[in-house]
């Protein structure tokens, strides 16, 4: 008798970053052989180094909230957004709420069911990604750095194959399942022409550590470790401020294509030059001392068409990204992570590693980027609204939910409803005192066709 021929691996998972390290360390703790194999060797260095409350339930699940906690990472209390002047009073329930140029949440004020503290984290991407990938080796997983994947046959016989070169020579891994998480570079949907690129949204970053940055603020001297957004004056850009030690601060601005310079020569002077709109910041900012090269990162908002098919998925910045004002990129990538190694674990069981078993990933998934971009999108249609919605009784802790990540649980949010209803609102009518404070960015970003 001829013994069934196995594959290599049960799943196989493509990058190494939170996504991959998440999905392949939920697997492996299920018992579920699978490989990662990752392209670069850790460390290196990346954005989005400021989470939501969210991923630590993830943290939680996978063992790694003490790692977390021995790594020193910066403890994220909440986040505030500034502005230089003050903003006028537009809505006679909101006047006195109007009048300050500043609004801040802190994560506190709302319980999260499986997150049992009241903060998150700020982390150096570098040291958080190797120690979590790392963690996911610990608990089973096959993991493979420096190997980069080149294509995938999902048609092969009889089971997919992940192609990857070993110097020159070519190889390949055979698995039942594989798993993109390869972030940015989106392997898969770049193969299976299932990208889109996001008709609305077009931003560029620009960003830096700096040593010695003087985190403190006059208004909020208390809130040195919260995320800082500081709004600019040029259209639909903004500040970011992370905490990554206690004396390295991450700077980066977000802006528009239009405003970003054609040239690398230009864009160091455009970075001060926009800055300086800002005094308050450019006064600390250039007290203190870059430590690292400036970076660029361009056209990084998309979707695809599929998120999953015939034994693969797409997990993460693989599958979908969204500008990262409200800090939801890794956020989105741990809890993709969650949801379809739940899907994976039953499909295992089955034998069946058909598009249909991953409905529940694709359905809950869609609905909590789709909230994220909503909320993105509402924001930067309409600042203000946001700034009144989080400082009212009546508002604060639904758009707080949103905040700490909780965006998956229903299709759309009330909150995001009638926040909806009011941008409408504003919109038909010409003669509203907001009318004239309607950013362009996402004026078109309820159409159907995206």
């Amino acid at each position: 008798m001829i013994a069934t021929m196995q594959p290599d691996f049960e799943v196989g998972v493509i990058g190494g970053g939170p996504a991959g390290a998440a999905t392949a360390g939920y697997l492996a703790k299920a018992g579920i052989p699978c490989v990662v194999m990752e392209r670069e060797l850790f460390p290196r260095p990346h954005i989005g180094e400021s989470l939501v409350p969210a991923t630590t339930r993830v943290f939680r699940e996978l063992d790694f909230i003490d790692e977390m906690e021995k790594a020193k990472f910066p403890h994220k209390l909440g986040a505030v957004w500034t502005a230089n002047s003050k903003a006028a009073p537009h809505h006679h329930d909101w006047a006195e709420l109007a009048q300050e140029n500043f609004t801040d949440i802190r994560f506190e004020e709302r319980a999260q069911e499986g997150v049992d503290r009241p903060y998150t984290y700020h982390v150096d991407r570098g040291k958080f990604d190797l120690l979590f990938l790392q963690h996911a080796h610990k608990l089973g997983a096959s993991v493979y750095e420096g190997v980069r994947a080149t294509h995938v046959d999902l048609e092969a016989e009889p089971y997919p194959r992940i192609y990857f070169k070993m110097g020159p020579r070519e190889m390949f891994v055979t698995v039942k399942m594989v798993i993109d998480a390869t972030g940015r570079e989106t392997l898969l949907g770049n193969q299976l022409r299932v990208k889109v690129k996001d008709p609305v949204f077009n931003q560029f970053a620009y960003h830096a550590w700096f040593e010695g940055f003087d985190r403190r603020d006059d208004k909020h001297p208390d809130k040195t470790d919260y995320i800082f957004i500081h709004f600019l004056p040029l259209t639909n850009s903004w500040i970011w401020q992370i905490p990554i030690t206690d004396s390295i601060t991450s700077i980066g601005i977000v802006t528009q294509r239009q405003h970003f310079p054609k040239t690398r020569e230009a864009r160091e002077e455009w970075f001060w030059d926009t800055v300086m709109t800002r005094p308050d910041v450019h006064e600390r900012l250039r007290r203190s001392e870059r430590i690292r090269p400036f970076k660029e990162e361009g056209d990084y908002s998309y979707a695809m068409k599929q998120m999953c098919g015939d034994r693969w998925a797409l997990v993460g910045d693989a599958g979908r990204f969204v500008d990262p004002i409200f800090s939801s990129g890794v956020s989105i990538a741990l809890n993709g992570a969650r949801l379809i190694q739940d899907d994976i674990r039953r499909a295992a069981e089955k034998g069946d590693y058909g598009k249909a078993s991953f409905q529940n990933f694709e359905r809950t998934l869609r609905w909590g980027t789709r909230n994220w971009y909503d909320f993105i999108t509402l924001y930067y249609r309409l600042n203000v609204l946001f700034t009144m919605f989080i400082q009212d009784k009546r508002y604060r802790l639904d758009v707080l939910k949103l905040l700490q990540g909780e965006v998956y649980d229903e299709e759309t949010p009330e909150v995001l409803r009638n926040m909806k209803e009011i941008v409408s609102s504003v919109e038909r009518n010409p003669n509203h005192v907001w009318h004239k404070l309607l950013g362009d960015l996402t004026c078109t970003a309820f159409k159907p066709s995206f």
